[in-house]
């Protein structure tokens, strides 16, 4: 049976303020915490939706930083109770040998953190001490016997790091380094001149520097997931990722999960298809199952509509990132900004 992955935003409160956060990008806002009795209310209601689906429910638990909810432990007993397996996705701060044991305990897959950089990037983009703190919080998170995965979030303001963040999540012992392109909150971080923007040939380039990284060290502790879409495209360009000859031309393989098999609650019970971008199709008031076979939702199915995937033969295998094509043109079937197959 499949899964399907529910990405919880349980509150907004946060240690840092990331400079490429989507909550606090247009300043300072209340800050939210879902409260108990919608926690229990929402949890039965992704039960009732995946048992409608014949889906298992997979929990991304985040925030802000999850663990600063003020009943963030009994939330996880009521999730362990349900033997619904999670992931936590937060900040390095209060990772304790004692705080990690009991995520173990509670039934913690994996534990997720973030590096944006070598310490002096990663600190600009977060927090003073924030890189060391994130390195030294691997460890225990391992320690505790939790996969420990790291993220990080690219933009033309660090790419010339990422390989250097690859070398240090080896040697850091990681079981997982994946990343993702930042998603413009702005029309003006959109814009070239403001250094967040990376050209489509430069991000192909990126990704054959780190291929080469992912081929050197295939044998190491870290799987390296390769989150982007655009790896498709870039596999298949090296003949690595092959088109199946037989194709059901009703069905989707690969690519964004929009429509698919995620749904993004926030802290104050909205769902979205997507959290990088403005994707609101409904509240958890209603019957998630509903939602998610409404209307609303089923305008991120309509892949014949993306402007440019529609006439690319990778359409049911790749579609690049709609999010961060909607935070460039503020359309979700635009062009991905990075993509560099021309048709």
């Amino acid at each position: 049976m499949d899964y399907f992955a529910f990405q919880w935003h349980i509150t907004d409160e946060c240690d840092q303020r990331c400079k490429h956060c989507y909550i606090f990008s247009e300043g300072h806002p209340l800050l939210i915490e879902m409260p108990w009795d919608r926690l229990v209310a929402v949890l039965d209601n992704v039960e009732r939706m995946c048992q409608r689906m014949s889906r298992l429910p997979y929990l991304y638990i985040t925030g802000g930083d999850p663990i600063l909810h003020s009943r963030f432990w009994d939330f996880l007993e009521l999730v362990h109770s349900h033997d619904i397996p999670f992931t936590i996705m937060g900040n390095p701060f209060h990772l304790t040998d004692e705080v990690c044991c009991r995520l173990k305990k509670l039934g913690c897959r994996k534990y997720q953190l973030s590096i944006d950089g070598m310490r002096e990037t990663h600190d600009f983009f977060r927090k003073p001490g924030s890189f060391d703190c994130t390195l030294e919080a691997i460890a225990t998170i391992r320690k505790a016997g939790i996969h420990c995965a790291i993220m990080a979030t690219v933009s033309g303001t660090n790419i010339h790091e990422l390989p250097d963040i690859i070398d240090l999540v080896v040697e850091h012992h990681a079981d997982i380094f994946a990343f993702g392109r930042y998603c413009p909150t702005s029309e003006d971080k959109a814009m070239p001149d403001k250094g967040w923007h990376i050209e489509p040939l430069q991000y192909r380039e990126l990704l054959e520097k780190c291929w080469a990284k992912y081929e050197l060290y295939k044998d190491s502790d870290t799987t390296f997931n390769l989150k982007d879409h655009l790896w498709t495209l870039f596999l298949y360009e090296k003949g690595l990722f092959k088109i199946p000859e037989e194709l059901d031309k009703d069905t989707i393989y690969d690519g964004c999960n929009c429509g698919n098999c995620h749904f993004t609650i926030s802290a104050e019970g909205r769902l979205m298809a997507c959290r990088r971008f403005e994707s609101y199709v409904g509240t958890v008031d209603e019957e998630l199952y509903d939602v998610f076979n409404g209307k609303q939702m089923n305008q991120y199915r309509q892949h014949e509509r993306f402007e440019k995937c529609g006439k690319c033969e990778l359409l049911r295998f790749c579609r690049g990132c709609p999010a961060v094509a909607f935070g460039y043109a503020r359309y979700f079937y635009a062009a991905d900004p990075q993509c560099w197959k021309e048709l």
